[in-house]
């Protein structure tokens, strides 16, 4: 016999979930306030609806585990159950009206170069929206976070990886090579390239999404060998490179032009990461939250113009 879906309760999904959580049918209890038998009983039921075993009873004081058939519905559930949150979210935000909060994800070069721009033009325009902030070096993770209705917009790299995922593109960021102003890279005036690097010990970025490691981005898988330090800080990065620990391979908007004792050079050849704002596309869009979008993409043009008269290009 087949799952019956219409007999399908969401409290039946719940307590399997706190039951492969927990391994236990009494700490599952214990998280959701019923007694040990409620739980077997809800269990027991949606095993009946789906007509095979869920749940692994080995007996005495041995766990319990789900089986097979249970982590595959343990898998829909969670879906549902991320869905619902971002249900949730969507009633609250007609609720709010142009009032409440706008959550938005943000990694740090992005947090320096973009966005406090940003959030000085939209509070002068929405002041009656707070924004709240959640900061990660891993688009991917906060991506995540999107899905299950816990952000609005995060600021992305793209590529994306699948999912329900819509996308505005901001700004083309080019890699670069920042090096001590005495460093024979890039001392012509002119751009550097992959085989200038070939010799040249590396600090670049550390947690990310793989497709955007720099020895992936750049083509060059050799390149990692050469990385002789990685940071997820911008600032610990560009440290090390004016102190001449290496040459730091970053993107253009995670320097700092201002920065005294260093000397920003292009890479040539190298394609540069396309940095976007994404929101879920099931999902109802705040007004605040197009808005928002709306204005990083104004703040990327005056980004892409100091960079062009910075670079050259």
């Amino acid at each position: 016999m087949g799952l019956d879906p219409l007999g399908v309760e969401l409290r039946h999904l719940v307590a399997l979930a706190a039951v492969g959580r927990h391994a236990s049918f009494s700490r599952a209890a214990e998280e959701l306030g019923y007694t040990q038998s409620a739980v077997s009983q809800q269990i027991a039921r949606l095993e009946r609806l789906v007509g095979q075993p869920l749940v692994e009873r080995p007996g005495g004081p041995r766990p319990v585990r789900l089986t097979p058939a249970g982590e595959v519905l343990l898998r829909h559930a969670e879906a549902i159950r991320a869905r619902l949150t971002s249900a949730a979210a969507d009633l609250d935000a007609l609720a709010g009206g142009t009032s409440g909060t706008l959550r938005v994800g943000c990694y740090q070069s992005v947090g320096v170069r973009i966005l406090p721009r940003v959030l000085r033009e939209f509070r002068a325009r929405w002041p009656a929206v707070r924004v709240e902030l959640t900061e990660n070096e891993d688009d991917g993770w906060l991506l995540q976070q999107v899905e299950r209705g816990e952000l609005d917009v995060t600021f992305v790299v793209l590529p994306l990886p699948d999912g329900p995922f819509a996308v505005m593109e901001l700004l083309a960021d080019p890699y670069v090579v920042a090096v001590r102003p005495d460093s024979p890279l890039g001392r012509d005036g002119g751009p550097v390239s992959l085989r200038d690097l070939a010799t040249q010990p590396l600090i670049s970025y550390a947690r990310m999404r793989d497709v955007h490691a720099i020895e992936n981005r750049l083509g060059d898988p050799a390149l990692r060998d050469q990385i002789v330090f990685r940071s997820h800080h911008n600032g610990t990065i560009l440290g090390l490179a004016a102190e001449g620990v290496g040459a730091a391979v970053i993107s253009w908007l995670s320097v700092d032009p201002h920065r005294p004792g260093l000397r920003v050079v292009p890479i040539a050849g190298v394609s540069p990461r396309v940095v976007a704002i994404a929101w879920h596309r099931d999902r109802y869009q705040l007004p605040a939250a197009a808005a928002f979008a709306d204005l990083a993409r104004t703040v990327a043009l005056t980004e892409r113009s100091l960079m062009q008269d910075t670079l050259g290009s």
